[in-house]
């Protein structure tokens, strides 16, 4: 292991993964995604609602049940956000870390209250 001690403090190898990362979680367990395989099905089955009454239903944005409605408007947008050169436009360096942090520590207390597998 090329973890290194350092002032009382270990730094982390770049290249080892970190054991959240072999967790799998269920479906309804990641708290990262909002809709389920099903609720998106069950989006496409209702035809006669406004996008905004189905939006606010799921507790999504109009943008998102736009985009499963239409998968070419998704990948539209998708392509002209490339255009303008990716995701970095909204990115915010802190706030993703806090969030990639938060969700790690999420996963490793399901694996120990839940047994959920690591392979």
């Amino acid at each position: 292991m090329e973890d290194l001690l350092r002032n009382g403090y270990v730094k982390r190898n770049k290249d080892l993964p970190y054991k959240s990362e072999k967790i799998r979680l269920k479906p309804h367990q990641d708290r990262r995604r909002k809709l389920t395989d099903e609720d998106k099905e069950e989006i496409r089955n209702m035809k006669g609602l406004s996008q905004r009454k189905l939006a606010k239903m799921f507790g999504v944005s109009r943008r998102t049940i736009q985009f499963i409605l239409d998968p070419a408007k998704l990948i539209a947008n998708i392509e002209r956000r490339k255009e303008r050169g990716g995701w970095k436009q909204y990115y915010d360096k802190e706030k993703n870390t806090a969030s990639i942090r938060e969700h790690r520590r999420y996963k490793h207390t399901l694996f120990k209250q839940e047994g959920l597998s690591d392979k």
